[in-house]
């Protein structure tokens, strides 16, 4: 077989304009590994990237999706420590290895083309290994490529997360439309230690409300926007806390690999509610699905 089934966004304002190609199987060039794609963990920033609504690069006519596990299938020249075989997931952005991500002009997906296509060649060094003994799916570790590193990053990239403290993950908005005032009851009136802000300036407000002193906002997100008019003063804000605001984007390779360790030692689970087959319509079927806002574990595609 000389070619693979590949997905393209033809161009942006829907997902509905996503359209498959026949294209040549790449070969493992020099210091690459060749990867047979099993299953692709899908993110909110596939809307965002179909739609137009992604605030950073997006080439023309991207393969998109960046959270991929597979095997191994062919290793170029110079490559060691992996052989055909290896189940392996890929770094969000190949050449951040370790430290802060420099920009956002390598992440898959967006600026430089992504996983949905039956084989991707990336640089060996972005590749991690999925335990030998796993018990957990393609779809459930290619969730930790995003997902699970963005959550470690978080928790452990900077002010490391300690025994007995707490953390908000933001939810249910409808139910709990006061959720600051519920978390600092929840916590005597001291605050939770760490939260994952995936609302964006719609919500950044709360979390500071929410916050300890000291703690740790880790900005994962832009779901939730807010007019000019109504944003916080987010410097006083975090100032009046002692707080730390991040900005996250996704992590390293290094952390990647950290979190996929942590998940293997500990035998943890990784939530994955459907999947979806790898053709185009049912590709769009999942992304209407995550679109939805139904879902409470990850939305994949099998191949």
């Amino acid at each position: 077989m000389s070619t693979q089934n590949v997905i393209r966004l033809t161009s942006q304002g829907s997902w509905e304009n996503l359209a498959h190609f026949k294209e040549p199987i790449p070969s493992a060039g020099k210091h690459e590994v060749l990867i047979a794609v099993k299953s692709v963990s899908l993110n909110f920033r596939d809307i965002a990237v179909a739609t137009g609504k992604y605030p950073f690069p997006v080439k023309d006519n991207v393969v998109p999706g960046s959270d991929a596990a597979g095997d191994v299938v062919e290793t170029g020249e110079g490559v060691s420590g992996f052989k055909r075989g290896d189940q392996v997931i890929v770094a969000f952005d190949p050449t951040t290895l370790y430290g802060p991500i420099k920009n956002w002009g390598n992440g898959l997906g967006g600026p430089v083309d992504g996983v949905l296509r039956e084989y991707i060649s990336v640089p060996a060094q972005a590749v991690v290994k999925i335990p030998a003994d796993s018990k957990l799916s393609y779809a459930q570790w290619a969730s930790v490529v995003c997902t699970g590193t963005t959550a470690w990053n978080s928790l452990y990239g900077n002010n490391p997360l300690k025994p007995g403290q707490t953390v908000l993950f933001q939810g249910e908005f409808k139910k709990t439309p006061d959720w600051a005032a519920e978390a600092q009851k929840i916590t005597d009136g001291q605050g939770v230690d760490f939260i994952l802000e995936n609302g964006g300036s719609g919500t950044i407000k709360q979390s500071l409300d929410a916050i300890a002193f000291g703690g740790v906002i880790s900005v994962i997100g832009f779901l939730s926007a807010a007019k000019q008019e109504d944003m916080p003063d987010v410097a006083g804000l975090a100032l009046a806390k002692g707080a730390v605001v991040r900005g996250i984007m996704v992590g390293s390779k290094q952390q990647m690999e950290d979190a996929t360790r942590f998940i293997g030692t500990h035998n943890l689970s990784v939530a994955v509610e459907k999947t979806f087959k790898f053709d185009r319509d049912q590709v769009v079927e999942a992304l209407n699905y995550l679109a939805s806002g139904q879902h409470f574990g990850k939305v994949c595609i099998d191949f």
